[in-house]
This record gives structure tokens, C-alpha cells and sequence, in this order.
């Protein structure tokens, strides 16, 4: 099942954010307080994170939640 552009679009900015702030995916999701093998499916576009989930992404990445879901510009 392909999932939506959002949901692509939130894979590709928790990837490019956890990757400049040096972090490995067990760091992230310890800091999400999430499993390591969840943060790598949300990287994949494997899953539709809940609002709550994306919340405490955002809070651990120290973004906004519309900084998830806004497409990066080149």
C-alpha cells in the first residue's frame, strides 16, 4: 500500500534532522521515547504515525510538528 506524500514527506525530514543532529536511530528513539525499529519504519515511509506520535518527535528534534510535515526545499 503506498501511503501519502505527508507521510513520505515526514519520513524524509526525520531522517535529514536526526542526521544533523549526529543521531543514530536507538538515539532518536530514545529521545522520542519510541523503539529504534518504529523510528526506522517512520524513516522508510513504512508507517501513519499518530499526531501524538509526531509531537514527541518534534519535541525531541526540537522542531515544530509543521516542521515535519512541510517539504524541504532543495
Amino acid at each position: 500500500m503506498a501511503y501519502p506524500s505527508s507521510v513520505r514527506i515526514v519520513a524524509a525530514n526525520l531522517r535529514r534532522l536526526r542526521l544533523q543532529l549526529g543521531w543514530s536511530q536507538e538515539v532518536c528513539a530514545e529521545k522520542c521515547g519510541l523503539h529504534r525499529t518504529y523510528i526506522g519504519a517512520v524513516e522508510r515511509g513504512e508507517r501513519n504515525i499518530t499526531l501524538a506520535t509526531l509531537d514527541a518527535i518534534a519535541a525531541a528534534l526540537k522542531v515544530s510538528p509543521t516542521d515535519l510535515l512541510t517539504k524541504a526545499q532543495p
